[in-house]
């Protein structure tokens, strides 16, 4: 005989199943919100003394134990809650109360325990995950015995099939992260396009080498120690910079740096008379780097050293240039020009969309200003990238493409590229269609 149960019956099933479902809800929401939620904010939040940003950080710490809480008990209770559902309306319709069940709970479950919750989470996942996570944090002690079982089952099945599970991110992966998260920092605003592009040059400061931005050895102002101390004077004077290599019989032969400051008090010391200045015995001794030194590297050792100065040199010790720390600064924040430079740039915007720009103009520097994407692990001026993608010096005229830019030798001196005209993917590409 068929049991057809009580209303009161009927209405405590109702009741389980409803509350199993805000149970289930709260599990979506939960990992949801845990997911997306933003790191760098809830770090920052967490600083300030938020205990709830805190807990967020450690649930989020231990991403294993979350990810087998969500799912133990989401399953559970909507596990319980279709099994409540078809008793119920197996005893009121018979058999085919399993199809009403089955259709019922599935549109419940989607909607209510899963679709809505998670849609809210996602759009609000900070404020979410900091609501969530005291209990959230009580419901993965509670089930630890469980999801640990769980977790140690699991492994133990990929460990089979030679798949090792990793506790946390390696460096490699957590730069990446933070990359990606440099790139979505996007905006109309100029200060953001600058401060994006500071963040990127900091994150290469340990993969660029100081020969890709030192200063070349033709462009340095360069000091014969053996000339006449007035004729140093007068060149330390014409010169826009305070520091200045002295060299004696060659320049590969550097013997010290001279400071203006230290010229100055030499001068004052003899009462302006600089013939009685020594001009090597006030010059600091030389400090040579090997052009191999990454920046970061090199602006641990200028702060080491309390030095701004440095000589680099190849691996046959020959002289490659200078570097100095204001130089990579300048990699981080951009061009600093003071009273006393002229901010020559070396780049001129056509109308037509491609630019003159001088061969020794710096890769990075196009990159970081226009947002190209021109390699510079080979070549770190604009004339070596073109010498060495074209293997050959070319001839004035020549026109290469690679890299998707277009480049146009239009003035060369000797074996050097002085000129170039570079069009970028999207006028180059219109180039070859006309």
């Amino acid at each position: 005989m068929e049991h057809f149960p009580e209303s009161s019956e009927l209405w405590a099933v109702v009741v389980a199943i409803v509350l199993l479902l805000l149970v289930s809800a709260f599990f979506s929401m939960a990992e949801t919100a845990m997911t997306a939620a933003s790191r760098p904010r809830l770090h920052a939040l967490a600083r300030q003394g938020s205990r709830r940003a805190r807990i967020v950080n450690e649930i989020r710490a231990h991403s294993e134990r979350l990810i087998g809480t969500v799912l133990v008990g989401n399953n559970l209770v909507n596990i319980l809650a279709s099994a409540l559902a078809t008793s119920a309306l197996i005893a009121v319709f018979g058999e085919v109360g399993v199809v009403y069940a089955t259709a019922g709970m599935t549109v419940l479950v989607l909607v209510f325990a899963e679709i809505l919750p998670k849609t809210y989470a996602l759009n609000n996942p900070d404020r979410v995950s900091v609501v969530l996570a005291p209990a959230l944090r009580l419901v993965i002690r509670l089930l630890t015995p469980v999801t640990r079982t769980f977790s140690f089952v699991v492994r133990a099945t990929l460990l089979v099939f030679g798949v090792r599970v990793k506790a946390e991110l390696g460096s490699a992966e957590s730069e990446q992260e933070l990359r990606g998260a440099i790139e979505l920092h996007k905006g109309p605003e100029p200060e953001i396009k600058e401060e994006r592009e500071m963040l990127r040059s900091i994150l290469d400061l340990d993969d660029v080498e100081v020969g890709q931005i030192m200063i070349h050895r033709k462009n340095v102002i360069m000091l014969d120690v053996d000339r006449p101390a007035s004729e140093i004077e007068a060149q330390v004077l014409a010169s826009p910079y305070t520091r200045l290599p002295l060299y004696r019989d060659e320049p590969d032969n550097v013997v010290g740096v001279l400071h203006a400051k230290a010229l100055l008090r030499a001068l004052q010391a003899v009462g302006g008379d600089v013939a009685k200045v020594d001009i090597l015995a006030i010059a600091g001794k030389p400090w040579f780097i090997p052009d191999t030194s990454s920046l970061l590297g090199q602006l641990r050792a200028f702060r080491e050293r309390r030095e701004h100065f440095a000589l680099v040199v190849d691996e046959y010790g020959t002289l490659m240039g200078i570097v100095t720390l204001e130089d990579i600064l300048e990699e981080i924040v951009g061009d600093i020009f003071d009273e006393h430079q002229a901010a020559v740039i070396g780049v001129r915007a056509q109308p037509d969309g491609s630019y003159l720009i001088d061969g020794s103009a710096p890769i990075r520097d196009l990159n970081r200003e226009f947002e190209w994407g021109l390699p510079d692990g080979e070549a770190a001026t604009v004339a070596g990238l073109v010498l060495n993608e074209a293997r050959r010096i070319p001839e004035v005229g020549q026109e290469f493409t690679f890299h998707g830019f277009r480049f146009s030798v239009l003035r060369r001196q000797r074996n050097q590229i002085t000129l170039l005209r570079v069009s970028p993917p999207k006028r180059a590409a219109a180039e070859r269609a006309a």
